[in-house]
């Protein structure tokens, strides 16, 4: 069986002016100190893919206008909405003050599974991703509401942080179909 690839014109992509006047999807994505641009920019593709509300930017990383960026984003820092803080707790303490529940991507002694997240209807997020050696800082896990820590079968004990926003938003995404516990 051939099985044709779709082109780019079938796969009925929206415009950016469509992608900003669509509704939210009730997620913020928070990048604290990662250092590498491509990473920055492939965390802002994978936003636009989920269709993330805003991206923050915090601490040493690259933002927007940045060839590096626009290599790994392919366009996506037009869509997704972002913002820079000089320190992760100043967007943590802005995205509180806007009603997002605030969720450290990390492995902690009391993290939640993500097999067992499962987020609630109306309840707005905003994920925070950590720098690429050290993770999320451990005064932003103290200032988070809860960690959500990716399951992982192997000898590392991390994935690059590009992947786990990928990862991390499909899952926000996926539709309710089981009772899970919910923090």
């Amino acid at each position: 069986m051939s099985d044709r690839k779709l082109s780019n014109i079938e796969l009925g992509r929206i415009s950016i002016e469509e992608y900003k006047s669509s509704p939210g999807s009730g997620i913020a994505v928070v990048l604290d100190n990662v250092r590498s641009a491509h990473n920055v920019g492939s965390a802002f593709r994978s936003c636009d893919s989920f269709k993330a509300d805003r991206i923050c930017l915090c601490g040493i990383c690259a933002v927007p206008p940045s060839a590096e960026i626009h290599k790994s984003a392919i366009g996506a820092e037009f869509s997704v909405d972002w913002e820079y803080f000089r320190d992760t707790l100043s967007a943590v303490r802005e995205l509180k003050e806007d009603g997002y529940c605030i969720v450290s991507v990390e492995q902690t002694e009391h993290s939640v599974s993500l097999e067992d997240f499962s987020p609630e209807d109306g309840r707005k997020y905003a994920f925070i991703f950590g720098n690429e050696v050290d993770g999320v800082s451990q005064e932003v896990v103290d200032a988070s509401d809860f960690s959500l820590e990716i399951p992982q079968y192997g000898t590392k004990h991390s994935l690059n942080v590009s992947v786990s926003v990928g990862i991390v938003l499909w899952a926000a995404h996926r539709p309710i179909s089981r009772s899970t516990s919910k923090p």
